[in-house]
């Protein structure tokens, strides 16, 4: 098995990936990005930068305040 790695950037990267899609023997798993803000909203929550409540009353009281 070989890795390669391939910036869809250019159209000729896309062009390459669709020639490779045409292969049987060929296995693309594509990365998904993620917005900014849901980026940003995970890096936080894996750091502990969370607003917590025991419910949706004191979380609204928490978020207004």
């Amino acid at each position: 098995m070989a890795t390669i790695t391939i910036k869809e950037n250019s159209k000729e990267a896309k062009a390459i990936i669709e020639m490779l899609r045409a292969f049987s023997f060929v296995e693309i798993h594509e990365e998904k990005k993620m917005n900014p803000k849901t980026a940003k909203s995970l890096k936080e929550a894996k750091e502990g930068k969370l607003i917590r409540a025991k419910n949706a009353k004191e979380l609204m009281k928490k978020l207004l305040d």
